[in-house]
């Protein structure tokens, strides 16, 4: 199991430090890569081809402002490509929203909400939960858990 995190500049890192903590809860192996559709496109070429023969299965982009990140990435590979939209700009990321969800066909990118990278990491695990069993074994636990934890939270908190 291998995903690849990607994205744009340091400062999205908060951001996309969720998705890291989430992939490696499930153990999913993950690289990360600070790489810029506009500043190095040769570069991201190069790393995403680096993937592919890797054997990542999917892989997770953070970006912000326009967001070209995701669609450009998808535009070079048949690897699954997520989008995290990141608020860097006067429009508090419904911009990168945007432009994510707007790839046009048919070179599409999943998103998920602004500044959810931990959402993109479950997501991710849940594609590759289609062929690692375990995975899917753990993804269920997780589930069985988050409703017995939901439950006992709010037992009685009714108004």
């Amino acid at each position: 199991m291998k995903a690849a995190i990607i994205f744009g500049s340091k400062s999205d890192a908060a951001v996309m430090k969720k998705t890291a903590e989430v992939l490696a809860e499930f153990g999913v192996s993950y690289t990360s890569h600070i790489l810029s559709a506009h500043r190095v496109p040769e570069l991201l070429g190069e790393t995403v081809k680096a993937l592919e023969q890797e054997g990542v299965e999917v892989i997770i982009a953070g970006a912000g402002l326009a967001a070209h990140l995701p669609g450009v990435i998808a535009s070079l590979t048949l690897i699954p490509v997520i989008g995290v939209p990141i608020d860097s700009g006067g429009l508090g990321g419904l911009d990168a929203l945007l432009s994510i969800v707007q790839m046009p066909k048919p070179v599409p990118v999943a998103a998920v909400g602004i500044g959810n990278g931990a959402n993109a990491a479950y997501l991710a695990c849940q594609i590759l939960s289609l062929k690692y069993p375990e995975l899917r074994k753990k993804l269920s636990g997780f589930r069985i858990q988050m409703k017995a934890d939901f439950q006992k939270e709010n037992e009685g908190a009714a108004l």
